[in-house]
């Protein structure tokens, strides 16, 4: 089965040097390329591809914006954000907007091609440079106050992926960056039990590791630090 790709950055000559990367994929093929974000969206409601490889910076359009009309298409194509930019003002709004992908412009040629079968196959994939700024985040910034208090079942996603409660505790303190024995000192719980945990949390949302799974409890609201 081959890949169909959107690639969409501004700059002609990092487009080429994607496209020419990905058409070097027996598995890869790329459909269509875009220089802007208005560009972008349309070419994607046109071909459907399968994965838009977005920049974040284009005129028109931004990477966020772009993703999020992709997403409200309803074309089934998944966005992975690939980017010179791993800041604040950068990554949040992407997530947010429903990239399952983040990768920055240095990542090594094969770690592209990885990327986007990943993202394809529905599996989230995060920078280390932006894993590591997710946690920062977490740990460092207030939490916006919510509508509702985050145990109200209209606020718990979670529940509708059949995470248990206790499974739920264990995301909301992994991405609050606490390692297995913290969050285990604070569920008053094994160590054992808090990776058993975590491993079903990350077998129920077909999540590869602890960084997609931060990634995920950001985008749904499950992040709770108001107690820091």
């Amino acid at each position: 089965m081959t890949i169909r790709v959107l690639v969409a950055d501004d700059q002609a000559v990092v487009r080429d040097g994607v496209a020419l990367l990905l058409n070097s994929a027996e598995d890869i093929e790329v459909v269509g390329q875009a220089g802007d974000g208005n560009e972008a969206v349309r070419l994607a409601v046109a071909e459907r591809p399968d994965v838009a490889l977005v920049d974040l910076r284009m005129p028109g359009l931004d990477g966020a914006q772009v993703t999020a009309e992709i997403l409200a298409a309803g074309i089934g194509t998944r966005v992975l954000i690939l980017t010179t930019f791993a800041d604040d003002d950068a990554v949040m709004p992407a997530l947010r907007a429903g990239a399952l992908g983040y990768l920055t412009k240095d990542a090594t040629g094969e770690a592209v091609l990885a990327a986007v079968r990943d993202v394809a196959a529905g599996r989230t994939v995060l920078d280390p440079a932006v894993q590591r700024r997710l946690v920062q985040l977490v740990v460092t910034e207030p939490k916006a106050p919510a509508a509702a208090p985050a145990s109200s079942p209209a606020m718990l996603p979670a529940e509708a992926e059949g995470l248990t409660r206790r499974e739920v505790d264990v995301v909301r303190l992994l991405a609050q960056g606490l390692n297995n024995r913290q969050v285990a000192r604070e569920m008053v719980v094994s160590q054992a039990t808090v990776k058993t945990h975590l491993n079903h949390v990350l077998a129920k949302l077909a999540l590869e590791d602890r960084g997609a799974l931060i990634a995920w409890a950001w985008r749904f609201g499950l992040v709770d630090n108001t107690g820091q």
